[in-house]
């Protein structure tokens, strides 16, 4: 079900409906025999029921019945859906976000985000979050396959974005599947991430530090440098701008989502969506489809190929509890070694530098 937008309640109530040849007809119909000052209140609040009856099937027609415009380019079924799914994909034939993940599906996921305690209160939002979104959902974030697999598809990302931003480890109230969201930058860094070997390609900028920010978190200059190149916004001079504006952060994290992070290797969102096949040196490294793929595209030997540790664990278990939460149930998830990286080789073995979503 697509976002309600709500019809202001005053371009409703400014139109004319106290004077008295009004009241007289309503009190005929409803067989009034009070005297004139009651028919008058009893009109006011029947109006008013009116006036909230109009509004409710005003929304609901608006959320309800968008047009899905059609056509046929080189024989291919393509479909525009307004602002959330447009230009004519292919993917914009199926079910857009809103209409299967809505307001307050984001509000059971990231209960505690906007709590006292929090460090990002007011920061992050669902308009956010699908505004950012209706950038990829043409290119199939969230809209390929059927309802099952784009469901799977936005639990696993907001698994991840939820787990990397979580506060509530061990300390607090729900634990910390119930804090996703809590930072929107890290609050202790411990350097500032600049690496002097980009110097000629993304040179660190005065006074800018490259720590973590976001809802994927992106640590180092080369990787700020890269998304600003991607997204088109000076993120390199201006690295605070993911923690400044909910929308970018978002779609920084859905473009980290959706792009190979080396030219053979599968992104996030073709594992999730049944579009990479493994290789042999796939098979041999134990790396199969499912979301602990996702987490050793994403973050690598800092968490998989390790067994069952806590950070891992901690990943999956925001998956899962996401699964439960939209409805559509944590057997969905698949056995132990495709819902984790416990055994898998890293696809880019590391041991000197964070990635961008480290």
């Amino acid at each position: 079900m697509q976002t309600q937008i709500p019809i202001p309640l005053g371009s409703l109530s400014e139109r004319p409906s106290h004077n008295q040849t009004r009241n007289r007809e309503l009190s005929i119909l409803l067989g009034e025999k009070s005297p004139l000052s009651q028919r008058r209140m009893e009109t006011k609040h029947m109006c008013l029921l009116v006036i909230t009856l109009m509004f409710m099937i005003i929304s609901i027609t608006d959320a309800d019945t968008s047009p899905v415009l059609v056509k046929k380019i080189k024989g291919k079924k393509v479909c525009d859906q307004g602002w959330e799914c447009k230009g004519w994909s292919e993917y914009c034939c199926n079910l857009t976000i809103s209409q299967y993940f809505d307001y307050y599906q984001f509000e059971n996921l990231f209960s505690k985000r906007n709590s006292p305690v929090a460090h990002a209160v007011g920061f992050w939002d669902f308009k956010s979050f699908i505004t950012a979104s209706a950038i990829y959902q043409p290119l199939g974030f969230g809209t390929t396959g059927n309802k099952t697999t784009q469901m799977l598809e936005i639990a696993a990302f907001l698994a991840h974005v939820g787990s990397q931003t979580s506060c509530g480890y061990g300390v607090v109230t729900g634990g910390p599947t119930a804090w996703g969201l809590c930072y929107n930058k890290e609050m202790s860094p411990m350097q500032d991430y600049c690496d002097e070997d980009y110097k000629y390609t993304y040179p660190c900028a005065p006074g800018a530090l490259y720590f973590g920010r976001g809802a994927l978190p992106v640590f180092w200059n080369y990787n700020y440098g890269y998304l600003a190149d991607c997204l088109k916004v000076d993120l390199l001079h201006h690295p605070e701008y993911l923690e400044q504006n909910a929308t970018l952060a978002f779609q920084a994290a859905i473009f980290q989502w959706i792009t190979p992070l080396k030219k053979g290797q599968p992104s996030p969102h073709d594992i999730m969506v049944g579009n990479w096949k493994p290789t042999k040196n796939d098979t041999m490294a134990n790396r199969v489809p499912g979301f602990g793929a996702t987490m050793n595209i994403l973050y690598g030997e800092r968490t998989c190929g390790k067994g069952d540790v806590d950070d891992m664990n901690s990943i999956v278990t925001h998956y899962l509890y996401y699964l439960d939460l939209m409805g559509v149930g944590r057997e969905q998830a698949g056995p132990h070694e495709v819902l984790t990286c416990a055994e898998q080789k890293p696809f880019n073995p590391s041991t000197t530098k964070d990635s961008a979503s480290s």
